[in-house]
This record gives structure tokens, sequence and C-alpha cells, in this order.
């Protein structure tokens, strides 16, 4: 929810204003000189230099910084760090305890004059000095291709510095450098990638929005030329560690970056697969957190609910309709004049609140509201006269910086301000006190401000303007202004990315205290780490098919960001959405990993029981979700130990084929459940690439597609369905349908035995208790189950489960009732079954189906129930096929 939308008239104006600043961004700065190599050391891990100023560079960006320092490490195998600063004096860095990372003092041993390239046995990295005039080359040293590779014209200046490196335009594919909505999720050449937060809505295309994150991803289609080791596939990652402002400049031949202060701090990632450079990203910026069970149910939203009465209205609507409900979510509505932590008196009293809340717990479901960062200046209102007791709001001119949200004047609390987390803390346990939410949605937080404020000094109109809004409208616009000052004399200038992230962090931190459970988090503004302490959604997204397409290449990139927990607005926030829209909305939102329906005040209202056919769709998408909650739930768990994302792009499984590189239309859960949804109205078809392998429908389980290579399909889409398949070599675990995830975790289980071409499969089951703060700590308990599947010979399939972890499941009596084995080589149907439990013969209920057929022949599926495998106990499951 942002700030109101400009005139129409302002954006006609700023149309013609962003011409003109595109020919000026685009335009050279006649950047000459650089730097020279005076002096280089270096250990078995840790390269330094010094660099000397070689030539001027453009006055009218400020002087020229004389002499810098070069630090290279290798941090680990696969990761190799590169800063480069001031020599002579200290500059403003992304503090340690936003991202906890080495010093250069770990790594210094033993240094030596000479040696310009820093190398070990163990790494594929390998790092160069090169001299007269300076610059570096990162290189992979299995393929000899070079990863980075930077010109002579480093630009170094107190407010200015700017770095390029060259690319392979042949062969790199870039993923990344958010937060923006873009047409496609593989970045586009010629396009400016502008970091800089803002309460932009994510309707706007190209335009930088909430978060900033100064990663990429770099996809190669083949080794260089005379390079040895595999062909294409190769992924590493870059990290600019920098929470200034930022245009990042994508070429397609090069890289550049023009920032507006801060140090030049550069992570290498050196894969080489998708999943190893998110694993090593993650490591140095820090796990995802785990999400509770709960918040991978359904969510509903709307700003612009009347009462407590319309609330009732809508939970016992979708109960009526038979549609799941998870969490019911209140916007700003529920405030008194929008202050936080107050209830209006009159629509949303306490008494009549606090009773529907309990009626949800009762039901096993959850409630959660907004909060904003602003707080109203008024003397009668506890949170602000706690707050001025205490000191704790952001700066600007000598007093508090006053800006104007939706309370009205609005003073912002300073988070970078140790005693802001206690206070905050304070402040949302006396409310839960009132009402026990269960979780928070922080909003707002670039942070967001009505008014423009006045230019106080250099901070707020710097030599280079970075492209903000599109039109370079000045960095305090809409926000704190620039020279406001926080906690330790930190200006807003340096720290304005870091707000959401910091906010974020005092918010999970409440919650855990105050509740002793997981925490949930939704925040609009994020940062590198986010992940670490909350969930994200795309933001003020339109009610438009565009949209709808947009909301998949966000959610691809969130998850390189390690934040996994992520999802649109379905059906659309701004605007007024169709029926149709609104149907085939839900059977993609059905599969985000956070699937909410929210919608903007004075729109159509959009909830999914309010037209049958998107009820239908909804039944059908949502109790497909909640079959597989088992398997997202592990790939939270995933997410959590190894940054994997939950939704993922198909390169991700299959790096190796190129034709997956620019595929945004469809994505995976996992490694192995593709979706593949209607995304045009009118359509009653997808055109879908399948890589090689087969892929089974997770409907009916028939064989859909078996190729050899990847091929295109066009397959049906019915009005009230959305293509889902799973890949051979999976196994999956579903449990059964249920309104609520409690009531789903009840039911037996099912594991779907997807063979592969070779005859195999495997798959992994995690479970706890969905709600305990760690996930897999050492005081929590938690089971991992890990199942492989084989065709052993002809008419015979073996499926075992081998119990990695368990301290979790014993404590439960859950069961495998039904085990489906797909992709049975059968020629003709079998006459009968034997089915043999750890050895022992079994009365098995099982059936046989034809699922289609391959070049090698029929296959079938079984349906093998009648079972009591307990989950947790390691078993072995033989089907024989009699003929």
């Amino acid at each position: 929810m942002g700030s109101p939308p400009p005139s129409t008239a302002a954006r006609r104006g700023g149309f013609f204003f962003l011409w003109l600043l595109l020919v000026f961004a685009l335009a050279p700065w006649g950047v000459d000189g650089g730097y020279n190599v005076a002096s280089v050391a270096r250990s078995t891990n840790l390269l330094e230099a010094r660099l000397g100023l070689a030539g001027g560079t453009a006055a009218a960006l400020g002087p020229d910084v004389q002499s810098l320092s070069l630090t290279a490490s290798l941090e680990t195998d696969s990761r190799l760090h590169v800063r480069i600063t001031d020599a002579d004096g200290p500059r403003w860095e992304v503090p340690q305890d936003v991202i906890p990372r080495p010093t250069r003092e770990f790594f210094l041993e033993g240094q030596r004059p000479g040696g310009r390239v820093l190398s070990t046995a163990s790494s594929d990295l390998t790092f160069t000095v090169h001299n007269s005039p300076f610059r570096f080359t990162v290189s992979r040293r299995s393929t000899r291709d070079v990863l980075f590779d930077t010109s002579s014209s480093l630009v170094f200046k107190d407010k200015y510095l700017e770095v390029t490196s060259s690319l392979p335009a042949d062969r790199a594919s870039l993923y990344g450098l958010g937060e923006h909505t873009k047409r496609t999720f593989r970045l586009q050449r010629n396009d400016t990638f502008t970091l800089w937060n803002s309460d932009i809505a994510a309707g706007n295309v190209d335009l930088n929005l909430y978060g900033s994150h100064p990663f990429y991803m770099d996809l190669r289609s083949a080794p260089p030329r005379g390079g040895s080791g595999a062909g294409a596939g190769a992924a590493h990652g870059v990290l600019l560690l920098n929470s200034n402002g930022m245009d990042v400049i994508y070429g397609g031949s090069y890289v550049t970056y023009k920032v507006i202060g801060g140090v030049l701090d550069f992570y290498f990632f050196a894969g080489p697969s998708p999943l190893a450079v998110v694993d090593q990203y993650t490591q140095l910026i820090g796990r995802p957190a785990p999400m509770p069970y709960w918040s991978f149910g359904f969510h509903q939203c709307r700003y612009g609910y009347k009462n407590v009465a319309d609330l009732e209205g809508v939970v016992a609507g979708y109960s009526k309709a038979k549609i799941p409900l998870e969490v019911m979510w209140t916007d700003i509505d529920y405030m008194d004049a929008f202050k936080d932590f107050t209830l209006d008196p009159v629509n949303f009293p306490a008494d009549r609140l606090r009773p529907f809340v309990d009626s949800l717990h009762r039901n096993d479901q959850k409630y959660v509201i907004i909060l904003d960062p602003g707080i109203n200046v008024n003397g009668t209102y506890g949170t602000f006269t706690r707050a001025m007791q205490q000191d704790i709001f952001v700066k600007w001119n000598g007093s508090n910086y006053l800006g104007v949200v939706w309370p009205g004047k609005v003073y912002f609390p300073d988070f970078l301000n140790p005693r802001v987390a206690e206070f905050w803390a304070q402040e949302i346990a006396a409310f839960r006190r009132t009402i026990p939410v269960d979780g928070l949605w922080i909003d707002m937080n670039e942070i967001s401000n009505f008014v423009d404020p006045p230019l106080l000094n250099a901070l707020d109109d710097p030599p280079y303007r970075i492209n903000n809004s599109g039109v370079r409208r000045p960095i305090g616009n809409k926000t704190v202004p620039a020279s406001a000052v926080h906690y330790g004399g930190v200006v807003e200038y340096n720290a304005h990315n870091l707000y959401g992230f910091l906010e974020a962090r005092a918010t999970h931190a409440a919650l855990l205290r105050d509740t002793g459970l997981r925490p949930f988090v939704l925040s609009r503004s994020t940062f590198v780490g986010s992940g670490r302490y909350t969930a994200h959604w795309t933001g003020d997204n339109f009610a438009t098919w565009d949209d709808l397409h947009y909301s998949i290449n966000t959610m691809l990139s969130f998850g390189l960001f390690g934040i996994p927990m992520i999802g649109a607005d379905i059906c659309g926030f701004g605007g007024d959405t169709t029926e149709e829209l609104c149907s085939r909305w839900i059977q993609l939102g059905a599969f985000y990993p956070f699937s909410r329906d929210h919608s903007a005040v004075g729109t159509v209202r959009r909830e999914l029981y309010l037209w049958e056919s998107v009820a239908r769709s909804a039944r059908k998408a949502l109790g497909l979700r909640y079959r597989l909650l088992p398997y997202m739930y592990t790939l939270m768990y995933e997410a959590h130990t190894t940054g994997a994302p939950i939704a993922r792009p198909l390169f991700f499984s299959y790096p190796h084929d190129v034709q997956t590189y620019g595929v945004d239309r469809q994505f995976l859960l996992g490694r192995g459940v593709l979706v593949s949804p209607v995304l045009e109205p009118g359509a009653t078809t997808v055109d879908a690439y399948f890589p090689a392998g087969r892929w089974f429908s997770l409907y009916d389980f028939s064989l859909a597609v078996a190729t050899k290579t990847g091929k295109r399909v066009t397959l049906p889409a019915p009005a009230d369905t959305v293509n889902v398949h799973v890949a051979g070599g999976s196994i999956i675990p579903l449990q059964q349908y249920a309104l609520t995830t409690l009531r789903a975790r009840q039911t037996e289980f099912h594991l779907l035995v997807a063979l592969s071409d070779d005859g195999t499969a495997s798959g992994d089951l995690f479970l706890d208790d969905g709600e305990s703060p760690e996930m897999v700590g050492a005081g929590s308990k938690w089971s991992l189950i890990k199942f492989s599947g084989a065709a052993e010979s002809s008419g015979v399939v073996r499926v075992r489960s081998h119990v990695v972890h368990n301290s979790y499941a014993p404590s439960r009596t859950l069961h495998i009732a039904k085990v489906v084995l797909m992709g049975l080589q059968s020629p003709a149907p079998p006459k009968g079954f034997a089915v043999y439990a750890n050895g022992v013969k079994v009365n098995a209920n099982t059936t046989f189906a034809a699922a289609g057929n391959t070049e090698n022949g029929a296959l079938g599926v079984a349906h093998v129930g009648g079972l009591s495998l307990v989950v947790g106990q390691e078993f072995d499951l033989k089907v024989v096929m009699t003929h």
C-alpha cells in the first residue's frame, strides 16, 4: 500500500524528462586515468595492494581519492572477497552487525612482497592484479573462463565510484539486480538497474522499487574456446556489498556500477551450479529464516475492510465455499486514525475484534495485522509519548525529522539506535495483550514519506544523480532526506537502503520474545540478508495480465536473493480485476511460496468465493497446494539449511539445457514440480517447455511428456485447471486436502514415486511441529527421511526410506497409507501384484492403469494402497508385478 499516485500531467512531464535524463545517463563522463599499482604483498589466502591515482577524472563529480587500498581474500574455497577503499581514511561500509563477515585480520599471516595472483589448489577461483593502469580479473581455474574483468578506468571519489567489468555477451545470461518489476527474468541488455529503496508501485516496470539487492548470477552457456571441463551450465555469483544508491548498467558485453558512496566491496561465488551459488551466497549473507508451517496456507487480505463484521463475513464466505483459508489479515483500517498499536473504537473495537481473533484460533486459523514505521506526532498517543521519552527518532537539522504518512505528521523510529529494538518489542507485546496477532506485516518502510523534504546540504543533491524513479528524482523525494542523521552520526545518505532490513530484524526479535514461537514477518522493504528475518511480497501490483506474468520474474529473483518466502498479491492489488483474470491468478498464486489475495480500497472485491468459476479454480489449485504442503515445507527446510529457493527457474535443475535460460512463464517448486500457468486472457492452451526426461501429471499421475532432448508442448488448459507436472526421478510426499494446514497435517501420507528413464527416483521429507523457533537446532525436535525408489528388474520395484534424524516423528502417529508408482515399464497390464513391507507380504489394495507411451514401450501407474508404513521408521517396500 503506497502513497497516492502522481497526477496524469505530472506523469506526462516525467516521461519527457526521463528521455532527457536517459541521454544524460548514457553519455560518457569522459573518464580517463584510473590507478596504478604502487605495491603488492600476499600470503596464502590474502593479497593486498596499494593503488595510486594515475590521472584525474570528471571534476564535476568531485576530486579523486589519491590513494586506494585493495584487499583480496579467499574466505572459503568458493568465495573470493575483493575490497577497494580509501587508503588514508575510513569510509561508510555496511555494518558488521547487519551482515557479519570475516575481517582482513582473520587472513593476515606471513605476508611477503610481490605476487600478483591469489590462488590455492583447493579453490576454483583465481584473482589477478594487473598494473599500468590497474585492473583486476577473477577467473575459473578449471576452465580458464574469466568471470570478472575490470576496465582500467576505475573512478573513486567521495560521492561517486565507478567500475566496469567486461562480459562474454554471447555466453553470459544474468539474473538478479533487484528490486524491479521486469518483463523477463533474464536481464535484458542495455538496461539500467537503479538501487534506491522507494515507495513506487510494483505495477510500474523498470523502476527502482522497495528493496536493494546488488547481486547477480551469471549462467554461462559454454566454456571459453580452449577451456576444459563441462559444457554449458557453469554459474557464478557477484555481490557488491554496498548500501548506497547506485545505477548498475548491463550492456550485454559489460556491466558498470555507478555508486554514490561507500566502498567497492565485491564478493564472488564460484558455484558452479546455480544451487551452489545460492548456497555460497546465503552462507555469507545469512540463511533464510524458517517460516511457520501455517504460513504456507492461503491468506486473505484487503485494504478497505469496513469493520469486524466484514471480516467475519469473509471468513464465513470461505468456509461456505469450502475454500481453504488459513490466515485473515487486516490493513490499516483496524487502526484509530491510522496510528500503530491502536484500534478504531467504532469499527474495530477490542470487544469485537478480540472475540473474532479468538474464534479464528479455535478454528486453527491465524490473524496478521499491518504496522507502518511512522509514529503520529500526537501528545495524547501513548506510543508517541513513550518514544519521545526515550529520544529514539531519526534526526534532521537538529531536531526530529517531521514527515507525513497515513496518520498525518509523523516521526520515524531510528532502528540503528539500540534502544529502538526494546521500544518496538514493548509496543508489540503490549498490543498483543489486547489482540494476540500471529504475525506482523511491516509496510511503508523504504521509508515512504508523502512530502518532499527541502535540500539541506550536499548529501541531498550529490554530484551524480542515480536514475531514481526513472527520472533522476532527487534521492530525498518521497522519503526521509538524505541529510537526516541516525544514531552514531550515520547519515541517511549511507543507511537509507538498510531501514526495512533493520525494522524486520527488530520485529522478528520482538515476536520471538513475546510468543516464544517461530516468527512470521512480512516486509515490503528489503536489503541483502533480509531473508534471515522476513518474508516478502512483490508490493503494489496491478490487476492486469502483464502483472500476472511479471510476478513470476520477481518471485524467481527473490529466490536468488535469499528470500524464498515470496508471493504477489493474487488477483492484483490496484485496479479492478476480472473474473477470468482472478481465476487464472489463483491457479498461479496457489503455488507461490507465500500465497495471499490482497486488494486496494475502492477496487472491486475479489475474495475467491465471489465468482463460482474462481471458487472452482481455487478449490482445485489450493487443493493441490494443501496436498503438497509436506513437500513445500521440506523445501523450506532446504532453503533454511542451504539457501535453495522454494520456487526456482528451470535452469536450477537443468543448467546444461540452454533452452531453459530464458523460460520465465513456468517455474519449478523444488527440483521436480513444474507449474505452467495460463498468462493470457481467453487462452485454452499453454505452450510449455519440458526439459529432457519424463513428466507426469500431478492430477491423475498419467505420463504427459517424455522427451530425450527437451521440447515445447502445447497443453490443454481448461478454465478451472493449472498444469502441474512432476519430473521423473522425483519422490513427492503428500498429505490429504483439508481447509486448514493443521487438519491437513493430521491426515495420512501418500508417496508419489515418479521413476526416471533409468528407473530410479528420490526425495525427502522434513517434519517438525512447524512453530518451534529453531527448525534444526540442538533443542528442537525434527525428523528427516530420505526416500529412494528403483525398478530393480522386470516387474519389480523397490521403495526404501532412510531416517537421517528422528526426534520428532516417534511422538506422532504418522503413516504412509499409499504409494503411487509412476513410469512402470510394463508391456501389458499385470495380472496381479505381490507387496512386501520389510520382507513380509502384506495385503495391499493395488490397481494399475496405462499411462501413455514412450519410445521404449508402454508405461503404467500402480496405486498401492492399504499400507501402514510408519513415518520415522525405516522401511523396504517391494512391489512385484506378475504377468
